[in-house]
């Protein structure tokens, strides 16, 4: 198995922190070291692996929870995806950010803010250093640059989907303080995207470092959040016409361990646990918190609960499609506030399958943990709602302590890397464009790609005991292993569907497809932003969800323009005064 990139920092940095001067009389201080010693390949190797190695998170003991570049926070939180989770009184600042009532001292958004800028200046350390390095042929000189400044525009991207208005801070930046956040990024962000797919190969021997068409797939995500969609899809059509990538087989291998790094991989961020490194800094630490809490199997600490809104979007109708209109109409059947020792029969209606990928539901076996026995697995109910955390980040009860981390209090943190463009997008963003161009068929051709996948690998296990104590866990219940969990049903739209039902409809579809393809994983808040549907769509949320849930207190919620974007970290103002400008309404 190949070491994924940031496993290798702490050797790397080592050996050129502790390498000592050949001259008796020319010591540096202590503690500091020389740039000499990075100006050859080896050297830059190091300063761009420990750029990757702040991608995961892994600096816990500098920014937390509000830097994980899954965007748990920004973009599913904050969303109609899902609730924070937890308990009210627990971690106000989240809730503020799941309320949009988030203020400009609010401790994880400028966690946010300061991760991204450790990011850009690490890259910017690469390619100021690359730019003393003599020896180096001209090929991986390019090659380094392009490395860095895809890494940079990685940064700069997150930075701008959270805030939009950031500083442009370069190799060449004299003094970052002076700088404003009032010219547009994106320019910056796509044009060293440019160089970046331009100078990077088609496919890197080592994992985790990025090719060509993943500088292509960032510039693409960057474009269509800025409405631009000619641009979008030229990028898109080398990509899949790359043969490079691939659906794989079953939709739930993209979020196994066991199957890292697979065919519908684009850009993954590695991850690693039990590797010597401190409190397992080398995996994605910023979800530590978002494993189930109580009952039989608890870890910590219960946040990211999927909203009872996101699982009505999985109802599907006789035919096997979505219920674009009306699919929040009525709640699919849950058991809140019912005890787990209490009867709960299962819903009889249809699903996709995808839902019990997504969403751990009562009833239903959760991989290879046992049957969830309800609210006893829930840290509480009347605030987080009847769904234990996303699961798409869940590793298996086989991988424990070997493949998650065994020692420290976030024992859900795992060797599990977050896909942060894969294929799928990837089709779903042509399809996108293609409505937009107007050829509705090219776009129902791969919303059914998509779709097809969907039904091949179903959750297995029916049971037929209602009643759920703890004696019940894990498998000491009545259960038919060779019968599916759920009644599941998806299938592709018929032919000609989005030609005959106009250009209103196709697009619903395609972004509807979106929302049940990659719920949960961090896109959803701004999508509905680029989308134009976002304030309608989130105080309809609200609304509702004041109803199913009244002590979540959603119902007080209201979505404003203002809170399309994070404000600026008022502690950055305060130290760049007159330089920084706030966001609007804050």
């Amino acid at each position: 198995m190949k070491m994924p990139v940031t496993a290798t920092l702490t050797i790397l940095l080592a050996a050129a922190l502790f390498s000592c001067s050949e001259e008796f009389l020319h010591k540096e201080p202590q503690g500091i070291t020389a740039e000499t010693i990075f100006t050859n390949e080896k050297g830059l190797d190091a300063l761009l692996i420990g750029t990757y190695g702040i991608i995961s998170g892994g600096v816990l003991w500098e920014v937390s929870w509000g830097a994980s570049a899954t965007n748990w926070l920004y973009g599913s939180a904050a969303s109609d995806d899902a609730y924070k989770g937890s308990e009210m009184g627990d971690a106000s600042d989240i809730t503020q950010i799941e309320y949009w009532e988030v203020s400009s001292t609010n401790r994880l958004s400028g966690e946010k803010w300061k991760w991204v800028f450790m990011g850009v200046t690490r890259a910017n350390e690469v390619l100021r250093i690359l730019g003393m390095t003599e020896g180096l042929t001209p090929a991986r000189a390019a090659e380094i640059e392009a490395e860095a400044r895809f890494l940079r525009a990685f940064f700069n991207t997150e930075g701008y989907l959270v805030f939009k208005n950031i500083p442009i801070i370069t190799e060449n930046t004299e003094d970052p303080a002076k700088v404003p956040n009032t010219v547009d990024i994106v320019p910056h962000i796509i044009a060293d995207l440019e160089f970046a797919w331009e100078n990077l190969p088609e496919s890197q021997q080592q994992v985790g470092r990025p090719t060509r068409y993943a500088a292509m797939a960032l510039a693409a995500k960057v474009y269509l959040h800025n409405g631009n969609y000619s641009s979008a899809g030229p990028l898109l059509d080398v990509i899949i016409n790359s043969g490079r990538y691939s659906l794989t087989e079953s939709f739930h291998d993209n979020f196994r361990i066991a199957t890292n790094n697979n065919e519908e991989s684009i850009f993954e961020i590695q991850a690693s646990v039990n590797d010597g490194a401190c409190c397992s800094g080398n995996a994605e630490m910023g979800i530590g918190l978002n494993f189930p809490h109580g009952g039989d199997i608890g870890m910590c600490c219960g946040f990211h609960q999927p909203s009872q809104n996101l699982v009505n979007a999985f109802r599907v109708d006789e035919n096997g499609l979505p219920l674009l209109d009306s699919f929040n109409d009525n709640d699919l059947k849950n058991d809140m506030g019912i005890e787990s020792h209490e009867e709960f029969i299962p819903f009889d209606d249809y699903v996709d399958p995808r839902l019990d990928w997504t969403v751990s539901r009562r009833g239903i076996p959760y991989l290879d943990w046992g049957v969830n026995r309800g609210k006893d697995w829930i840290r509480y109910q009347p605030h987080g709602g009847p769904n234990l955390p996303a699961m798409k980040w869940m590793f298996y009860q086989s991988e424990r302590y070997e493949l998650s981390a065994s020692t420290g209090w976030m024992t859900g943190v795992s060797a599990n890397n977050y896909r942060s463009v894969r294929y799928a997008q990837v089709l779903l963003w042509r399809a996108e464009v293609h409505v937009h161009d107007g050829e509705p068929d090219q776009a129902e051709e791969l919303v059914n790609m998509i779709r097809e996948r969907a039904g091949n690998h179903v959750v297995m296990g029916r049971i037929t005991t209602y009643e759920l104590p703890k004696e019940a866990y894990p498998w000491n219940v009545e259960i038919d292993r060779d019968q599916p969990a759920a009644n599941y049903r998806v299938e592709p739209y018929p032919q000609g569907t989005f030609t005959s039902m106009g250009e209103e409809y196709a697009m619903k579809a395609v972004r509807f497809e979106h929302r049940l393809e990659l719920a949960t994983e961090g896109h959803r808040f701004f999508d509905l932003r680029r989308w134009g549907i976002i304030d309608e769509t989130l105080n309809d949320f609200a609304g509702k969800d004041g109803e199913f849930r009244p002590q979540g207190y959603m119902g007080r919620a209201r979505f404003t323009s203002r809170d399309r974007y994070m404000p600026i970290p008022q502690s950055q103002i305060d130290m760049q005064p007159g330089v920084l400008e706030q966001n609007p309404g804050y």
